[in-house]
């Protein structure tokens, strides 16, 4: 009988036990040191990789926008690292808590950046906002996502109070919030753009320009405007990327409305899902598919931007013709579009 009885006695106390530790967890779990060892390796990896491309095609947008994100996304990963040997202590807690939640928000402002060199190379005419206006709206709605994120992280982390954790996450929800509406916008913005583009449908009153590089992106064909290779890989890498800090911050979003003890944010598998590896497929995403190689860096710095005529008034099978130049300066355009750009 003793034999039956205290197998389940030891099973109890073993369930208590957890019960207990996970009670006194920073997380409400003890984060996997294997996950955890890989994802700050896979982040080290692609951030010395993009380090060495900004340096490779002399980038320096990179730099406060994807080195920016992989450093914060380092420095997470390995504060959840250091956690996975004690779930009690205060500072890893706080560092990955921090990091975590702002690290990808840099990175979304380079994809903002190079949407806009995507409008001026494929037609200035097809989108609702000038390529400047990506970076200036979008770029300064990123920052300030970034403060407020950072600064409700900073209050959650150094609260002594539940309060003062429950109002730091309520900041750093409204960041994340806010960082949504903002995506939401712009991928409105960027269906426009290519609904636009493919239909032949510029908008009324805009200049047709587009940035004339040593590899046309963009030719003219019986069939209407072929992308091409490069063009369309960045494309396809935009988006996936795009879609997937989309995802993650839906994730976050959600994880922080059910508070610091809601089943979300204490099951890890979700965390690792949905923030980690969403994160770390964006970072590599832009490696294989890097700007400065498919799209080069005179379209990434802005320079060499044409103005053209009526599409149909093109030769068919020819790449486009240079005719102006200078984008900072205004131009009056042709009359088929009317007004100053």
């Amino acid at each position: 009988m003793l034999d039956l009885i205290l197998p389940l006695i030891s099973r109890a106390d073993n369930a208590t036990a957890a019960e207990l530790e996970a009670e006194e967890s920073q997380y409400g779990y003890t984060p996997t040191k294997y996950v955890c060892l890989i994802l700050l390796v896979l982040f080290s990896i692609s951030t010395l990789i993009h380090t060495a491309q900004a340096i490779r095609y002399r980038m320096l947008w990179p730099i406060p926008t994807i080195l920016l994100a992989g450093l914060l996304e380092i420095a997470g990963w390995a504060g959840r690292f250091w956690s996975s040997f004690d779930d009690t202590k205060d500072s890893p807690f706080m560092l990955q808590i921090v990091t975590t939640i702002i690290g990808p928000t840099p990175f979304l402002a380079a994809n903002f950046i190079i949407f806009g060199a995507i409008v001026r190379i494929m037609g200035q005419g097809y989108s609702r906002l000038s390529p400047r206006y990506y970076s200036i709206i979008f770029v300064s709605c990123d920052v300030i996502s970034l403060v407020v994120q950072g600064a409700g992280g900073g209050i959650a982390a150094s609260g002594n109070t539940l309060e003062d954790a429950n109002m730091g996450g309520n900041i750093m929800l409204g960041g994340i919030v806010f960082q949504l509406v903002v995506m939401t916008l712009f991928l409105f913005l960027a269906a426009e753009f290519f609904y636009r583009f493919f239909t032949d449908s510029p908008i009324a009153g805009r200049a047709f320009a587009r940035v004339e590089t040593e590899d046309s992106h963009v030719t003219l064909t019986n069939s209407g405007y072929r992308l091409s290779r490069n063009m369309r890989l960045m494309l396809v890498a935009l988006f996936f990327n795009t879609a997937c800090l989309y995802i993650r911050a839906i994730y976050r979003t959600i994880e922080l409305a059910g508070g610091w003890h809601g089943a979300i944010i204490e099951t890890e598998i979700w965390f690792n899902i949905f923030d980690g590896a969403m994160v770390v497929l964006a970072f590599y995403a832009m490696n294989f598919a890097h700007p400065g190689r498919l799209l080069g860096r005179d379209a990434m710095n802005a320079k060499n931007t044409r103005t053209f005529g009526k599409p149909e008034q093109l030769e068919m099978g020819s790449t486009v013709p240079l005719v102006d130049s200078n984008r900072d300066q205004p131009f009056t355009a042709p009359n088929y579009y009317g007004g100053h750009y």
